[in-house]
């Protein structure tokens, strides 16, 4: 319901290409731009969950997937998940 919501987008370290875990954000560029067009305010916050990303809205978690299931890089208009997570906050209370 909200338009323009505060969204907290907590996301864990993964490994990417075999090199050491860490938190990285360029799988998260696509859905983070798909939120802010949307006109959402994103918190990112680190969290300790290996490969996880969360979209948290008004306390409630309203989306959750895995890091690497994410398109890398682009805008996130065609990666299915970044539509899913856009619904979910849409539909957030």
């Amino acid at each position: 319901m909200p338009k323009r919501a505060l969204v907290h987008m907590l996301y864990g370290p993964y490994r990417m290409c075999n090199m050491t875990a860490q938190h990285r954000i360029s799988r998260l560029q696509g859905l983070l731009t798909v939120l802010r067009n949307d006109g959402h305010q994103i918190i990112l916050q680190e969290t300790e969950d290996w490969n996880c990303v969360e979209l948290v809205v008004n306390g409630e978690t309203v989306f959750q997937c895995k890091i690497d299931e994410l398109d890398f890089g682009g805008d996130g208009k065609l990666d299915p998940l970044c539509e899913e997570a856009r619904k979910a906050v849409l539909e957030a209370y």
